[in-house]
């Protein structure tokens, strides 16, 4: 077996080096996150309120809107018509424009997150 020079000697390398303090001494939100520490898990947390509260919103309206037709339905019980009618068409509206909302409102918070972890 042939002898090594010192100067040769390999290095096992476990992982990327890490620089965790910017030259101006300023922690960045992105290293914050990835090293899981105190601040970055309130920016996690707070992406996750934010599309918490999002989701919230989204269904009070949905059990406002949908809550009371059982209702109705059942105050009116040979209006097979309007049943179909309501459920059909009127009801149809209301829910993709909900869908639609929280779809955008999700993304916001996100790229918001994103803005503010890229230092933008």
């Amino acid at each position: 077996m042939p002898h090594q020079d010192p100067t040769e000697r390999r290095v096992v390398v476990t992982g990327p080096a890490r620089r965790t303090l910017r030259a101006s001494g300023y922690y960045r939100p992105r290293t914050e996150i990835d090293e899981q520490t105190t601040l970055g898990h309130t920016y996690v947390r707070s992406l996750m309120r934010s599309q918490l509260r999002a989701a919230l919103a989204v269904f009070a309206v949905l059990t406002l809107l949908v809550g009371p037709l059982p209702l109705l339905f059942a105050a009116m019980p040979d209006a097979h018509r309007l049943e179909w009618a309501v459920l059909g068409f009127c009801l149809y509206a209301p829910l993709v424009l909900l869908a639609r909302w929280y779809v955008r409102r999700a993304e916001r918070n996100e790229r918001d997150l994103i803005r503010l972890v890229e230092d933008r």
